[in-house]
């Protein structure tokens, strides 16, 4: 029987932690940082007790559906409240898990109803077949027709129950504006003509947003919108880029590039990256080398290091691409995830191209929601239409309420109280983890503490990322391995760790506590990194 006191706490979850915050319009630095922490500790436990409520009444129900006959009704929503005194919204859901199950059906305005048993599934047909069909090649094919997602699947997947998320791409729900998420979703849903087709390039108000974010000679003009980052860098990679040619990279680099890349059956060759981003000399060295056409870097807070691109740097990677008649495609993944104490951000390498050799990429998704899949490609020249063209025939368009949503949050109040909150939480979590790998795991090298992003890149003591990762896997935490971040033989074993898709501070601390248990760490040695 669910507690008494379980109406007198659902409320805990509105005006909490990040949100209160972001939605009262109080100023996160006039916040004290225990005050945001007590306040997401208790949107956490909040979202999490409603979470457990939902199943909890799921399974009473599961139990007592033999009392019904098939097809008969169960009790009304109202009678189920009263029973196990919880709120009509834990009803509807319970309810709603078990017709996805196919346990109960739900009609409108009649109630809900036990379903009829389903018709035995058919004994499954000899699909070996496929092996050969899948596997043999034409003659001359040059694009793979196997894909391999398995460095993209590692930040995707759901660890199994009570391991700590150290290997996430993505803000934690509690980092999330999910109420002004919502509330623009809302305001979006009103909007006249919010289901009709929007322009193939993406609506006018958001693309000129995108233009003044990424700054220079970028106008509206030159953005398409597109359905996330990881759509904008496949389009810009077919674009610019025949199957087979070879495409240069930053080594290491996002495992998700490296599989576009070897999906459109091109060649990434790695040009090294080190503490001021991708090293210019070796960059060209690559170009002559290889003849390619493409360099893809991402030169702020790149992924997995944090490296910045240097001042002295940008300019020759813009001479050195210009004089090879390449592109070098952006990726400005993380210029809303700069931490509070980033200082000024250097401009877009789009910004300061006259030549049109920058293909930008931008997105919402990194600072908002996982399902936020809302981006930008810009350029400028004859490449805009091969970009425009080849979204077209993928995708046709982004669907219109999305864009309206986008708009709607980013002219919001809320979103830069929001970016503000963000920024002070990722420094927070960022010296909380490297303080816990100073003190309890001295043998894991951070060779740079990053200002930006959400990762730690850190070297194992052991020497073999599999074992470490797999070691903290059975103490119960999710660490990504280093070597799908490399296109060649990695100079060294490598894992990430990422301090963005935990509830707070408290799981990075449990987790290095974890990891210390698992490895044999002990407190005491040298540092795990410095700025």
């Amino acid at each position: 029987m669910p507690p008494p006191n379980r109406r007198a706490r659902a409320p805990l979850r509105a005006g909490s932690g990040t949100e209160a915050c972001v939605e009262s319009g109080t100023e996160p630095c006039a916040v004290s940082r225990t005050a945001i922490a007590s306040g997401r500790v208790a949107l956490f436990f909040a979202v999490m007790y409603e979470r457990s409520s939902v199943a909890e009444l799921a399974e009473s129900l599961r139990s007592e559906l033999n009392r019904y006959p098939l097809g008969g009704k169960l009790p009304s929503s109202r009678a189920l409240v009263e029973r196990f005194r919880v709120s009509p919204v834990t009803v509807s859901r319970a309810l709603a898990q078990l017709a996805a199950e196919g346990l109960v059906v739900t009609r409108p305005g009649a109630g809900a109803f036990r379903a009829q048993p389903r018709t035995p599934a058919p004994a499954p047909g000899d699909t070996s077949w496929q092996a050969v069909a899948l596997s043999a090649e034409g003659t001359g094919e040059v694009v793979p027709r196997s894909v391999d997602a398995s460095g993209v699947l590692v930040t995707l997947a759901a660890p199994p129950a009570g391991v700590i998320e150290l290997h996430s791409g993505y803000l934690h729900s509690v980092l999330q504006p999910e109420r002004a998420m919502a509330a623009a979703l809302a305001r979006a849903g009103r909007r006249p003509g919010v289901w009709g087709r929007p322009p193939v390039e993406g609506l006018p108000e958001l693309r000129d947003w995108f233009a003044r974010e990424i700054g220079g000679a970028v106008g509206a003009a030159d953005v398409l919108v597109t359905a996330g980052g990881q759509s904008a860098l496949t389009t810009a990679l077919r674009a610019l880029a025949p199957p087979g040619a070879p495409i240069l990279v930053e080594s290491p680099t996002y495992p998700g590039l490296l599989a576009i890349a070897r999906a459109s059956g091109c060649r990434p060759v790695p040009v090294p990256v080190d503490a001021h981003g991708v090293r210019p000399e070796l960059l060209a060295e690559a170009f002559e080398a290889t003849g390619a056409r493409v360099f893809v870097c991402q030169p702020l807070f790149q992924n997995p290091t944090g490296a910045v691109l240097s001042d002295e740097r940008r300019g020759e990677v813009l001479r050195i691409a210009r004089a090879a008649g390449a592109f070098v495609v952006e990726d400005d993944y993380a210029r809303a995830l700069a931490h509070e104490d980033a200082g000024p951000l250097p401009a877009t390498l789009a910004a300061e191209d006259t030549d049109g050799v920058v293909v930008h990429v931008r997105s919402l998704t990194k600072v908002t929601s996982p399902s936020l899949r809302v981006g930008a490609l810009a350029a400028r020249g004859p490449v805009l239409d091969r970009l425009r063209a080849i979204q077209v025939v993928d995708s046709f368009f982004v669907p219109r309420p999305l864009q309206e949503a986008a708009l709607e949050l980013v002219g919001a109040p809320a979103w830069p109280r929001h970016l503000k909150v963000v920024a002070a939480e990722l420094r927070h979590r960022r010296d909380v983890l490297a303080g816990a790998l100073r003190r309890e795991l001295p043998s894991l090298e951070v060779p740079q503490l990053p200002r930006g992003g959400y990762q730690l890149w850190a070297r194992p003591g052991s020497g073999d990322d599999a074992a470490f990762v797999a070691a903290a896997l059975r103490a119960g935490v999710a660490v990504a391995p280093g070597r799908p971040y490399f296109c060649a033989e990695p100079p060294g074993p490598f894992v990430r760790l990422s301090f963005a898709g935990v509830p707070g501070a408290g799981e990075l601390t449990e987790a290095v506590r974890r990891l210390r248990s698992a490895l044999g760490g002990a407190p005491g040695g040298g540092a795990a990194g410095e700025a």
